[in-house]
């Protein structure tokens, strides 16, 4: 009680020096909070915008015929519907794969043109995860017009287009994407199925890899070994430009990460460790009266611990609380795709209760072995 209360009269008689050390508290704290805050939502909008680069993974049935597959833009050959079923449901497969979209595809005449008529089933994510699904949602019975359709046959959103015998809804006409996408009519799986009399078939599963590894780093040995377990009757072929791109920006986030946190945190226990000398410096006198009148260096440090922890506890109160409304001044602002996403990181508070008040004493380490090293009799002769 005795220290606390020496603490506390302290506190009251250098009230602008409590108040600047909290504020270098509340100061590095909030910065914390905002630049992990900020961290996970450049983590979610990374991953986000990555991801929406496209589908980097092709899984084809193995006796395709690579010549007439680049030359058409899909294989002859087809495998059971349930073969996206039975990939998601092998063990561990969503550590390789992920967003696993079943699809058949093959050429089309609508009204004397040309198309590739596209069958898409429900996108599979990993079983537990919360994550959009890639690719369309497409109702039954409507369709979805690529551009050079749309504007071939003038149709638009609401207007109807005959598939076999059979009038189908324009739900969407899709942006011009300068893909063979722009000749595509993509519509439910069952419904293309049906018009192509391939009831139970699809010729390929579309994916996108989780491992994140650039073609140095040897991927699709991982890939196929994984495919090739699961699904033998398969080959999976890497879009390679797209995977290495992908790879390399969710990489180098990390890496800026990795080298700006310890860096951060650095700064701040230099900055907390000065003014802790500075503070030291001040009560000079104080802590030379204290040994003259024979409190030892245990009363010492206990005294300037005890200071150092209810800065920490209070600046890491104030500083969650400005950190947190930092985060979401700015965040929306950088973060465009996932904006909606952005949200407060409760764990960061008690984090940031253990963390300031443990970085506050560390940082009063040097002042603390300086007060119980000075001699009370040099200290007062000098003054």
């Amino acid at each position: 009680m005795f220290v606390l209360r020496l603490v506390l009269k302290e506190i009251l008689h250098r009230k602008l020096n409590f108040l600047l050390s909290a504020l270098a508290i509340t100061v590095t704290v909030a910065l914390f909070v905002a630049y992990f805050t900020v961290s996970e939502a450049s983590r979610r909008e990374t991953v986000r915008v990555t991801r929406d680069i496209g589908f980097n993974l092709r899984i084809i049935p193995k006796q395709t015929d690579m010549d007439q597959f680049w030359s058409t833009g899909y294989s002859d050959q087809t495998m059971p519907d349930t073969t996206v079923r039975r990939l998601a449901a092998y063990t561990n497969v969503f550590f390789s794969y992920n967003h696993l979209v079943a699809s058949l595809q093959k050429r089309f005449v609508l009204e004397g043109k040309e198309v590739i008529l596209t069958g898409l089933a429900p996108t599979i994510t990993a079983p537990g995860q919360a994550k959009q699904p890639m690719g369309y949602s497409i109702p039954s019975n409507t369709v979805f017009l690529g551009f050079e359709i749309a504007q071939r046959l003038a149709l638009k959103k609401g207007s109807s287009v005959r598939l076999d015998a059979r009038e189908y809804k324009v739900e969407q006409t899709l942006a011009e994407s300068g893909t063979d996408d722009d000749i595509r009519v993509f519509a439910p799986l069952r419904d293309v199925q049906r018009i192509l009399k391939a009831e139970g078939q699809i010729n390929e599963i579309k994916a996108i890899d989780c491992l994140c590894l650039t073609a140095d780093q040897d991927p699709l040995k991982i890939l196929r070994s994984e495919l090739e377990k699961a699904l033998p009757e398969a080959k999976v072929i890497q879009l390679r430009t797209i995977a290495d791109a992908r790879a390399k920006q969710r990489q180098m986030v990390e890496k800026y990460l990795a080298f700006i946190t310890p860096l951060v945190l650095f700064v701040s226990a230099l900055w907390i460790c000065v003014l802790a000398v500075l503070n030291v410096r001040e009560r000079r006198i104080e802590i030379g009266i204290l040994r003259a009148l024979g409190h030892g260096s245990g009363s010492i440090v206990t005294l300037l611990g005890l200071r150092s922890v209810v800065l920490g506890c209070a600046g890491a109160l104030t500083g969650y609380a400005a950190g947190s409304a930092l985060a979401h001044a700015v965040g929306p602002t950088m973060f465009k795709v996932t904006a909606g996403a952005l949200r407060t990181e409760p764990d960061l508070l008690w984090k940031a209760l253990i963390a300031a008040p443990a970085l506050a004493i560390l940082a009063s380490v040097i002042p603390m072995v300086l007060a119980i090293t000075q001699d009370p009799a040099v200290t007062l002769t000098e003054e």
